[in-house]
């Protein structure tokens, strides 16, 4: 075993621009593979506080290697209350380089493990299989969060030599499943298996959500697309399996659902660097939706930074309903009035459960679309046109229109083209609900909130105004609440039905 040590980030470093703040370190090198079995290599460095969003170790791959395998561990001293403690994520890019966007990725996880390895026919959770190649490796550190202390680390590097293995071609599962034409389809679209951070297998979480009635989810691991390959065996007529990724970067999160298999969307930037934009756009083009997720969650770099112009749809309710949702909630609204004020594309709002281990239940929330098929593209179009509402379980089902006096009508997500003192009846149909309480909300506001549904949850409720009175409508299932003037948890929401000629 050799040994050697990064003593300080600025001794041998050469900084990286064009992305989040970077640094590479200096070079591990091996000898050749000849008459070897295996080789070790451990280097030591601490980072201190302000270290970069990303720090690099170079590994020099000698020819003949079979698996690359890499352990790090790094120090947690006490910290004062209130001070974020050390955290150091990890991942790896092989000799194509870690040009951002580039296609030198070969795997992320985080710091949901301590050790990973790569090779032709397999690899750790989180990493992609493929042929160790001769040539300048990178080891890709994330600084999280760095106590005032430091951060001292260690990284073991090992190679194995010998005749690498066979590459197997990925197989993904099918962009079609048996749906029911034109019906309401119930999905969760951000979960997290023990690809990333998560500790469910993919069969695991299909049998969650097949149990929780649900007709589609959407692989979104952190950082990483490795786990593309791993679903179709659990896929069926019943449950279709979209594909995506969970982008996590330091200045929130952000959703691709549906994107074609083995897209993998780079994560290293912040909003001062104006490169979300190069990134949403590169989803879009690989067929996926941009979700930004839980936009006001308190998590350090959870807080959604770039603005919501390149957004598809925006995930306003997020696990167990909880004072950001009802944030993100308001803020949602608020740029929906901005939107009918404008002449604007409206976003429209989801829910997903961010489910990652037990006890986090799939499909709680669930978005519930309204579809022409059971298909990757017409899901899409359902959530992109906004015709869908958020429940949080499959037993809550709703009803939600507009209809004028001349047989004018429209659903969640549409227009209702009827002349500003036009007479509008809003009618919501609700079952699965007991003891909630209705509440429409409008751009000036909630107008109406009904007397709570019996205990059978089964209810119509019905409102008149007109288009002069509310640009729009939208609908809330509320439980009942504590004394106090907040409003009780989300069962159920609505995306809106818009009134008016535009």
């Amino acid at each position: 075993m050799c040994e050697d040590d990064h003593a300080g980030i600025g001794r041998r470093a050469v900084f990286v621009t064009g992305a989040a703040a970077a640094l590479t370190l200096g070079t591990v090198s091996f000898a050749s593979a000849a008459g070897r079995d295996q080789q070790t290599r451990t280097v030591r460095g601490t980072l201190p506080t302000g270290s970069p969003d990303f720090v690099y170790v170079p590994v020099e791959v000698p020819a003949g290697v079979r698996e690359i395998r890499v352990a790090y561990t790094y120090d947690r001293p006490a910290v004062p209350a209130g001070t974020p403690g050390n955290a150091l994520d990890i991942g790896i890019f092989d000799e194509r380089g870690t040009d951002l966007g580039g296609r030198g990725f070969r795997g992320w996880s985080g710091g949901a493990r301590t050790e990973f390895f790569v090779r032709a026919d397999d690899a750790t959770p989180g990493y992609i299989p493929g042929p160790v190649r001769p040539g300048t490796w990178h080891i890709a550190l994330g600084p999280y969060t760095v106590a005032p202390q430091g951060l001292s680390y260690e990284i073991t590097i090992t190679l194995t030599y010998g005749e690498p293995g066979e590459t197997v071609r990925p197989v993904y599962p099918p962009s079609r499943a048996k749906g029911r034409g034109r019906s309401w389809y119930r999905g969760d679209c951000h979960l997290h298996s023990w690809y990333s951070d998560g500790r469910r297998t993919p069969a695991e979480i299909a049998a969650l959500a097949r149990a929780a009635g649900l007709d589609f989810i959407n692989s979104s691991e952190h950082n990483t697309h490795s786990a593309h390959a791993h679903w179709a065996d659990v896929a069926g007529d019943d449950l279709l399996i979209l594909l995506g990724e969970e982008v996590t970067t330091r200045n929130g999160h952000v959703v691709a659902i549906g994107t074609d298999p083995g897209t993998f969307v780079d994560w290293r930037y912040r909003a001062r660097d104006n490169r979300f934009g190069r990134f949403a756009r590169q989803i879009r083009r690989a067929g996926g939706l941009v979700v930004p997720a839980h936009p006001h969650a308190t998590c350090i770099g959870c807080n959604w930074k770039f603005g919501f112009g390149e957004a598809d749809a925006v995930e306003v309710w997020n696990g167990p309903y909880t004072p950001d949702d009802e944030v993100a909630l308001a803020d949602w609204d608020g740029m929906l009035v901005a939107a009918e004020r404008d002449g604007r594309d409206w976003i429209p709002a989801m829910g997903s459960s961010d489910s990652h281990r037990d006890p986090d239940a799939v499909g709680s929330p669930q978005t519930v679309v309204l579809a022409d098929d059971l298909t990757r593209e017409a899901i899409q179009e359902g959530i992109r046109a906004g015709r869908s509402y958020v429940a949080e379980s499959s037993k809550v089902s709703l009803a939600f229109t507009a209809s004028g006096g001349r047989g004018e009508h429209a659903g969640i997500g549409e227009r209702l083209h009827v002349d500003p003192e036009t007479p509008v009846t809003v009618r919501l149909e609700v079952t699965g609900a007991p003891r909630c309480t209705v509440r429409f909300v409008t751009d000036q506001g909630v107008l109406f909130t009904g007397a709570p549904l019996p205990v059978s949850g089964s209810g119509v409720v019905e409102w008149r105004t007109t288009a002069s009175y509310a640009a729009y409508v939208r609908a809330e299932l509320r439980h009942e609440t504590a004394a106090g003037p907040l409003p009780g948890a989300l069962a159920a929401f609505t995306n809106p039905v818009f009134l008016g000629r535009r």
